[in-house]
């Protein structure tokens, strides 16, 4: 025997509401009362909706015309959007609201996207086709000019280079998450390695390189190359960024129970400034920067957090970022012992 209709629209999973001919709600399945409130129930359709286009819909579709619609509702942090579907039925209007919030997100990132990179790409351009243009022109035989003209326009070659480099290496990341890494590697030699390769930058920036637990081999299940990219780049980022001359960065393994058994810590910690908490969420979004024009000055494209941690995700592990301004910083990636 066929259920009534709460029975039949409780069954459905996406926001279903129905209108009947007395232009009230008469039924709302619980998704729909989750999404707004469950007083919609009884009260007319029009206290309940009042985006135009919506109601517009609704008129029509008691003429016997169906229709489709985009709602917008306002969220946090972002809007949610919906596609209605607006359906004539017997003695009323059936209402069904597809959430398309995620791909509209999806969306305005792949848009934000291509902004940045344009952006990431035009400056250095810009610079070069001034500086080649000056060559051509009024500093033809200024040889002076031309050496100083030549040095920066390398630069910028160079900074454009670690940008498409890093859009790569983070395209594949990204595509190789699902997978996670089959081989064993010594993670301790690995940081040693990692350690001596950034000690002679640190010794020009005054910063002293510390590293500790990686006397003893420490096996983890992990991709060699790109675990060496997660070390080189919190620990440069720490150098360039998080440490005064004079500081130190301590680099640190540390085994540890996890909620989940027996986990690795391996952590980068510097004696900065620190980073005001209203940035820590969003440290590891794509060309997002605390300071854009420091990080671009010592030749930072804003990919490096993002690409640490998608290879951490790969690994089935977490990325933790503690920081107190005055304190310094601590970036520690949390990894799965087998």
């Amino acid at each position: 025997m066929v259920g009534s209709v709460a029975e039949i629209l409780a069954g459905i999973p996406m926001p279903v509401v129905l209108i009947g001919a007395d232009e009230r709600v008469a039924e709302a399945n619980p998704a729909a009362q989750a999404l707004f409130g469950a007083g919609l129930v009884g009260r007319h359709h029009g206290l309940g909706f009042r985006q135009p286009d919506l109601l517009a819909a609704i008129v029509q579709a008691r003429q016997g015309r169906a229709g489709r619609v985009r709602l917008v509702s306002p969220g946090l942090p972002n809007d949610r959007v919906h596609e209605v579907t607006v359906t004539p039925v017997s003695g009323g209007v059936l209402l069904a609201f597809e959430d398309l919030s995620a791909l509209a997100q999806m969306d305005q990132m792949r848009r934000d996207f291509v902004a940045n990179v344009s952006h990431e790409l035009r400056t250095p351009l810009t610079a070069m086709i001034g500086f080649i243009e000056t060559l051509q022109g009024p500093a033809r035989n200024d040889a002076t000019a031309r050496e100083r003209f030549l040095g920066i326009m390398a630069r910028e070659a160079e900074r454009m280079n670690r940008l498409v480099r890093d859009l790569l290496h983070l395209s594949r990341v990204e595509s190789e998450e699902r997978q996670r890494p089959a081989e064993e590697v010594d993670i301790a030699a690995l940081a040693r390695a990692s350690v001596a390769a950034l000690r002679p930058l640190a010794e020009r920036g005054g910063v002293a390189l510390r590293l500790e637990g990686a006397e003893a081999p420490v096996p983890l299940r992990a991709d060699a190359d790109q675990m060496t990219q997660v070390l080189s780049n919190l620990i440069e980022n720490a150098v360039k960024y998080g440490s005064p001359q004079g500081a130190e960065v301590l680099v640190k393994l540390a085994r540890e129970e996890g909620p989940r058994g027996p986990q690795l810590r391996l952590s980068v910690s510097d004696q900065g400034e620190g980073i005001e908490s209203q940035h820590l969420p969003r440290l590891t979004e794509r060309f997002y920067r605390v300071d854009g024009h420091r990080s671009r000055e010592k030749g930072g494209t804003g990919l490096g957090l993002a690409i640490v941690k998608h290879i951490v995700n790969r690994h089935r592990g977490r990325l933790i970022i503690e920081s107190e301004p005055g304190k310094g910083s601590r970036f520690s990636a949390l990894l799965p012992l087998e």
